[in-house]
């Protein structure tokens, strides 16, 4: 409880801290932002390459955190609930502590940029989600590293939030990445339509897996006569093989 303690009052100081820092730069920025545009009659916002370069590797880094290493990690973790190899589940394990850690490097770098180099001063969605989403990111990373063994007291409690904050990275991940996608065209007036469907597409792939798995031994079983069912005797010795084939294919 101490250690929890001292793990929340962590994350209230780095959000804070992220919260006071966009002020100093925002000045700046602003200045910039509004020498730049001042000839802009049509309203239509005139960038530097440089900026824009930023703009775009901003985005890329978080859409390479929220809407691909993220899904990924969710997806292995859930393979290993369902592998009986104690191999390829510590296989699985580490892809996904892998993929967290990864992610949540990307959105620092992401983060880091945002306050570096943009305006920020917290006018619109995007920003203020990422603000609350890089927060979760961080405290989510925290909570894995003070996982508890198995058995512990605390474990089902520690699972809980895992998951909790798990869920609550992703979803808010996605809708950032489309809000993102929505200021990077209000900054710079550029089609997002075509990475928009792209970001659809992939993300229901990742959902439509996500609810695979729970199917997926229901699916494999409709092959499979059960022992409550009838069996006739010519089908005794293809049962027979399969249980040798199963045998073979175990680990």
């Amino acid at each position: 409880m101490h250690l929890l303690q001292k793990l929340v009052s962590f994350t209230m100081f780095v959000s804070l801290l992220i919260f006071v820092l966009p002020f100093v730069s925002s000045s700046q920025e602003q200045v910039r932002f509004t020498g730049n545009h001042s000839n802009n009659k049509a309203g239509i916002h005139e960038i530097s390459p440089k900026l824009l370069f930023e703009i775009t590797l901003h985005g890329f880094l978080l859409w390479a955190s929220m809407g691909f290493l993220i899904p990924v990690g969710i997806l292995t973790i859930r393979m290993s609930n369902r592998e009986e190899c104690g191999r390829r589940v510590k296989i699985l394990f580490y892809v996904h502590a892998v993929t967290e850690i990864l992610s949540t490097l990307l959105a620092t770098v992401g983060a880091a940029m945002s306050i570096k180099n943009f305006d920020n001063s917290f006018n619109n969605h995007h920003q203020r989600l990422g603000l609350v989403l890089y927060s979760v990111i961080w405290l989510r990373a925290l909570l894995g590293f003070l996982r508890p063994q198995r058995g512990s007291k605390g474990r089902s409690v520690w699972f809980v939030a895992h998951w909790l904050l798990g869920i609550s990275v992703a979803l808010l991940g996605v809708i950032n990445v489309y809000t993102g996608l929505q200021a990077y065209h209000e900054k710079t007036s550029r089609r997002i339509k075509p990475w928009t469907i792209l970001f659809t597409i992939e993300i229901s792939f990742f959902v439509f897996f996500y609810l695979l798995q729970d199917k997926w031994v229901y699916v494999k079983k409709q092959g499979v006569i059960l022992g409550t069912e009838p069996v006739a005797p010519k089908d005794l010795d293809t049962l027979r093989e399969k249980g040798k084939e199963l045998v073979t294919e175990h680990c």
